[in-house]
């Protein structure tokens, strides 16, 4: 799994910041995007993030998932 790869959700995963359900629980379940950055490090020192795969579902939806949340479908 690396930037640029494009991913699907395969988990149930609730979130209420999607700009179309403003305050409202959408899950994206099934949902595909690309890897936009996975998260190992902060100010050059390395972290170990909860939610470390940051990804990119529309034109400025992104959140940030659990590695074993999203499937690879295709690499870049």
């Amino acid at each position: 799994m690396k930037p640029g790869d494009r991913v699907r959700v395969n988990q149930s995963v609730v979130v209420y910041h999607h700009p179309k359900h403003r305050q409202q629980p959408f899950d994206l379940k099934g949902m595909e995007g690309t890897i936009q950055e996975i998260i190992t490090e902060w100010k050059g020192r390395p972290i170990s993030a909860n939610l470390p795969v940051k990804v990119k579902f529309e034109k400025k939806f992104v959140a940030h998932l659990k590695e074993e949340e999203v499937d690879v479908i295709e690499e870049s």
